[in-house]
């Protein structure tokens, strides 16, 4: 039996985003010499939520100032590392020419523009020809590496608009290829071409909690890693240490990174990262792959166990080129785990190689994804300690597992 388990919210939601996106890139732009013609725009490959409102009215406002912005993907190698993969996923997001008013211009070609610690400095050609660019990102913990600086401006410019070439020089040196030379390219591009930066900082919910401009020369610097700590205080979080099983119902690139965020999961398998502690859960399954990963799984090796369903919707290709992109270091994620037939298997099958094959007490959670764990399926094994919890609501009407016909579960949304 489970019953579900709600956390009261952390930082509340910002009231009005287009508002305050406004405000800022107006701030930014008022300090800035007065300037004409084409600026490019960088937008990522994430599901922040209301991207596609927020980049509008940046869009906006630098027409408003004078300028003739238009969209560049600034995702590195994902899309499958081709220039239409990349426009599909904006797609995805509603950013598109005929939404937005102005051109999504993708290319995998980059310019060279130096070299830092021996790795040569990639940029987005369309963003070399402009001669300027502005980035709309958002700011949280990096699901493959921990330092001062992690995903957020700094790294959209020197591996997101790097390109494919880019972002793999900077990945092929491991852990310290992003904790330490990833800032120093992303200097090297921001001081060369970028203007500033809207920084975008969720809560634990996945809403807008902040948005704040950033100068060219804040990005990189203490103002970026004040906004890193207030994102990695809102981070959502699994509520629960000890986990026997952990079931993920859907992964994908939309949803983090590596399909499933390490910094909620609790697992990192990544060379050069020592393990959590407390301890991660001993198994973990996942379920299903999101429509808007277009067939990447990169991370689904973070699993123990997985359904058939997932691993006939991959795309090997695209997961391929983005495991290879991501190197050495985080191979092991790329891997596939062991393959069952149903979700109930790949339920049952954790729950048996975690040691509880005999009906003993299993701690188990079963979130829907790791941008989403206000709400918690929990095993009678948590009920206690959720209700000494003053942060948990339990709702106190358990239920089986609800698995249709075909052994697969009922969403977790569906069962609140």
């Amino acid at each position: 039996m489970v019953d579900l388990v709600r956390r009261t919210p952390g930082r509340p939601a910002l009231a009005d985003v287009e508002g305050a996106t406004r405000t800022e890139i107006r701030r930014l732009l008022s300090g800035l010499p007065a300037a004409r013609g084409p600026i490019a725009v960088g937008v990522g490959s994430r599901g922040i939520a209301g991207i596609a409102e927020i980049v509008a009215a940046v869009l906006d406002e630098l027409r408003q100032a004078g300028f003739d912005p238009f969209v560049v993907p600034a995702m590195g190698s994902h899309g499958g590392a081709s220039a239409d993969g990349q426009v599909e996923l904006l797609a995805g997001y509603g950013i598109t020419e005929a939404a937005l008013g102005v051109p999504v211009r993708a290319t995998m070609d980059t310019v060279v523009i130096g070299e830092v610690e021996g790795v040569a400095v990639h940029v987005d050609r369309n963003v070399a020809e402009a001669g300027r660019a502005l980035l709309v990102c958002r700011v949280k913990p990096h699901t493959d590496f921990q330092g001062r600086i992690e995903s957020g401006p700094t790294k959209m410019a020197a591996i997101g608009l790097g390109k494919q070439r880019g972002a793999q020089g900077i990945h092929a040196l491991g852990v310290r290829g992003l904790r330490d030379v990833m800032p120093l390219v992303g200097r090297a591009v921001v001081e060369r071409y970028v203007l500033g930066a809207l920084a975008v900082v969720e809560n634990d919910l996945d809403e807008t909690a902040s948005v704040t401009a950033l100068g060219a020369a804040e990005i990189g610097g203490p103002a970026e890693v004040a906004l890193l700590a207030e994102a990695r205080e809102g981070l959502p979080r699994i509520p629960f240490d000890g986990l026997d099983v952990l079931v993920v119902e859907r992964m994908g690139k939309d949803l983090s990174g590596s399909g499933m965020d390490p910094n909620v999961i609790g697992r990192w398998m990544m060379a050069g990262m020592v393990e959590p502690s407390p301890a991660p859960p001993r198994c973990v399954s996942v379920l299903d792959l999101t429509e808007a990963s277009h067939g990447n799984a990169a991370g689904v090796g973070l699993a123990d166990f997985t359904t058939r369903r997932l691993a006939e919707r991959i795309d090997w290709t695209t997961t391929t080129a983005n495991v290879l992109t991501a190197g050495w270091g985080s191979l092991q994620r790329g891997r596939l785990p062991m393959v069952l037939e149903s979700d109930r298997d790949a339920i049952r099958a954790a729950i048996v190689a975690s040691g509880h094959a005999h009906g003993g007490p299993v701690r188990l959670a079963w979130i829907a994804d790791t941008l989403h764990t206000a709400t918690v399926g929990i095993s009678q094994a948590l009920w206690e300690e959720a209700r000494a919890r003053e942060d948990l609501v339990l709702a106190g009407s358990p239920f089986a597992l609800p698995f249709d016909p075909d052994g697969n579960l009922t969403p977790l949304a569906r069962t609140r």
